[in-house]
């Protein structure tokens, strides 16, 4: 039997992500809580309880995650509860999250904290979201949070996956507050990034050391029929307006959209990092009938394994190919998610062993990889689709709140503790990968 190993740098950080509305429990000031009692969530599912971290829960998960060799974790701030309204702050909720930074670091864990994570505060929702612009407003919720805990982070993320924000809150409608509006779509990513570049330079004041970026959500959209010139130009003008549109703007100060442009000049230079979410690859069929999707339907490529709900198809080329694109921007790159939902366990290993393999052959070429996060450390709450799908290392139980560990997560544990992807490993958790992954010959 073929042997191997596929060994990462030194140094390299190794963990999973959370974020605060889909852990937590009892965030009853923010969009989301209003969300889910207009109907907006699956039928009787609820983030009441989530997984109960802030009861204090974090910190038996936060073992478990350090007792599996993780390095490293990403967990996110709830700006409603650090500012309830907007005059008023929250000292014991900051205090919170103070303690979570420093029990990470007691566990020699590095902390990326994430500042804004799909969540707004019932005062910013209630008076047009990202419609309006709020830089100054998140600012001050900034420096609150980076004096907090600036002793214990380096590496600081402003928003989670702004696209998606924009796309499915304001062109798909699925994400609060349900608008299909390109023009509104526009506004809403415009000011994002106003928003993101003055936090950038507000983190650097207070710590000039920090790291800080944006966690991009970045979905390959490929051609269905690459002999059709259509099918091309869908894809590629689906893929500028989700993918690019953000990282060119940080790049080069001007936000590209398929309606017109914005200059926004604060905002070039202002990424210290590239942080990437990958989970799938889609193909893309022109249609006249879809000019709201600009011009084009996704669909998987057929034959491709997919997850138990059809959410994800499992893709590990994609996710070269998102590293391949990230590397353009020329920033060290985190991946800051990554993972597949499958409650029974029987596709994550093989999601994990060709995913990190395929990031392996980008460190290969030293592209500037410096840390993957696993979505996620533990089942939790996944927005409208609710507790229908489990993305953790970890089982949770929502009803009695037990944690059962997934084989994946001994899996996942190796990999962090020997900084490798061994064939041992791959032989005794994804036998039928094998000969593809440590071919004889």
């Amino acid at each position: 039997m073929a042997q191997g190993r596929f060994t990462f740098p030194k140094d390299f950080l190794w963990g999973t992500a959370t974020a605060a509305h889909q852990v937590e429990g009892g965030n009853t000031n923010n969009n989301w809580y209003a969300w889910e009692l207009g109907g907006k969530v699956v039928p009787g599912h609820s983030a009441s309880r989530a997984c109960e971290w802030w009861a204090g829960r974090w910190q038996e998960d936060f073992d478990r995650a350090a007792e599996s060799g993780q390095n490293a974790h990403r967990f996110s701030v709830e700006w409603s509860r650090v500012q309830p309204g907007e005059g008023s702050w929250d000292s014991e909720a900051l205090d919170v999250y103070r303690q979570m930074a420093a029990g990470l670091r007691e566990r020699d864990m590095e902390p990326m904290v994430t500042l804004h994570h799909f969540t707004d505060p019932l005062w910013v929702y209630e008076y047009g979201a990202w419609e309006r612009d709020w830089t100054e407003s998140f600012v001050r919720y900034v420096e609150r949070v980076v004096a907090a805990l600036g002793d214990h982070v380096r590496l600081w993320c402003t928003f989670n996956e702004p696209n998606v924000y924009a796309t499915l809150g304001y062109v798909l409608g699925d994400f609060p507050p349900g608008r299909q509006n390109l023009v509104a779509a526009g506004k809403v990513m415009a000011n994002i990034l106003r928003a993101h570049a003055a936090a950038y330079r507000a983190i650097h004041r207070i710590q000039p050391e920090a790291r800080v970026g944006m966690a991009i959500h970045y979905q390959s959209l490929q051609p269905a029929r690459k002999w059709l010139p259509l099918d091309s130009w869908a894809a590629g003008l689906q893929s500028r307006a989700f993918n690019d549109a953000f990282p060119a703007a940080l790049a080069s100060g001007k936000l590209r959209l398929p309606i017109g442009s914005v200059r926004i000049p604060d905002a070039r230079g202002t990424q210290d990092f590239f942080g990437l979410n990958y989970y799938t690859e889609s193909v893309v069929r022109f249609s006249p009938f879809v000019p709201g999707q600009l011009f084009g339907r996704r669909s998987f490529r057929e034959g491709a394994p997919l997850s138990e709900n059809g959410y994800i198809a499992h893709e590990p080329d994609g996710f070269y190919r998102a590293l391949q694109w990230a590397g353009r921007f020329d920033l060290p790159i985190f991946i800051t998610e990554n993972g597949v939902e499958d409650s029974a366990d029987s596709l994550r290993p093989r999601y994990l062993v060709e995913h990190i393999r395929q990031m392996w052959r980008a460190v290969n070429f030293n592209w500037k990889v410096q840390g993957y996060f696993h979505w996620s450390l533990i089942d939790n709450f996944e927005w409208e689709r609710g507790w229908t799908q489990r993305f953790g290392l970890w089982e949770l139980d929502d009803q009695t709140q037990e944690r059962r560990k997934r084989p994946s997560a001994d899996l996942y544990a190796e990999i962090c503790r020997a900084n490798a992807l061994a064939s041992d490993m791959v032989a005794r958790y994804t036998p039928k990968v094998f000969p593809s992954m440590f071919p004889n010959e």
